[in-house]
């Protein structure tokens, strides 16, 4: 019997996919490097050890599963009932012995790689609502799945780096969080950032309209622009929160806190 491939034939969307499932394959990896006894050794999300991760990225495939579901089904399935049983079922699953955590990783993975092989194409772009209120086409649920499983990687604190991830995936992250502090916190309220990856040939200016720069604040005007330089994975790693290696502020200062992500 002939391998069954995914249905939707969108070139963008089966790119994308790939790129998920290469992050499945690399959170995985550095999962079963582990023993059971270093899952309980803190990750670098505050208050989670190694095991919260794992068992959180499993408990967001089964989430992200609904979404599919929904988008196949058209029967409302949220992600989950409130943000208090998301925290809990973490916390829960999080009590499982190692083993027991690694297969629910692993098999939520397949089950919902299963599901968006299956998904007709028309249904990438019903509508679904995320855990955060957004209404998305279906077709989200991919990058959603994409930087949950290599962020969350790192945040494992085994090894794994924003330099293994492909220069592609760094872009897009970058994008993805200077588009959340955009939308989150408007043009009013967003820091006067320049970021410049020296990898790349394009900067990221944070503000829209971008602050003319200027050498001191001016009674009445825009804020100085602050320009952070590194590389593009340094930069993307700072804007997710997971520290400023790499990353120097064109004044000298100290390079300051990103404003939150998700």
């Amino acid at each position: 019997m002939p391998a069954r491939t995914d249905r939707t034939t969108d070139p963008q969307l089966r790119a994308g996919l790939l790129l998920a499932r290469r992050g499945q394959a690399y959170f995985s990896r550095k999962v079963n490097e582990l023993r059971n006894d270093q899952l309980d050794a803190p990750s670098l999300v505050p208050g989670w050890t190694r095991r919260h991760v794992a068992a959180h990225v499993g408990l967001n495939a089964r989430a992200l599963t609904r979404l599919t579901e929904w988008a196949a089904t058209g029967v409302e399935t949220p992600m989950y009932a409130s943000p208090e049983e998301r925290d809990a079922e973490i916390e829960l699953a999080a009590t499982l012995p190692g083993r027991a955590v690694r297969n629910l990783s692993a098999h939520a993975a397949v089950h919902l790689d299963v599901e968006w092989r299956d998904l007709p194409e028309e249904a990438w772009r019903a509508p679904v609502r995320t855990a955060l209120g957004r209404v998305v086409p279906a077709s989200e649920t991919v990058w959603m799945r994409t930087r949950e499983v290599w962020v969350h990687a790192v945040d494992l604190d085994n090894g794994g780096s924003f330099d293994d991830f492909p220069a592609e995936l760094v872009d897009a992250l970058l994008a993805d969080v200077v588009g959340a502090w955009r939308r989150r916190l408007g043009p009013a309220d967003l820091p006067a950032l320049l970021l410049e990856p020296v990898d790349r040939e394009h900067a990221v200016p944070v503000p829209v309209p971008v602050p003319v720069p200027v050498p001191v604040a001016q009674p009445g005007g825009p804020a100085p622009t602050t320009t952070l330089r590194g590389s593009a994975a340094a930069l993307t790693r700072w804007a997710t929160g997971r520290g400023a290696d790499g990353v120097v502020a064109s004044d000298g200062g100290a390079v300051p806190p990103p404003p939150r992500w998700l």
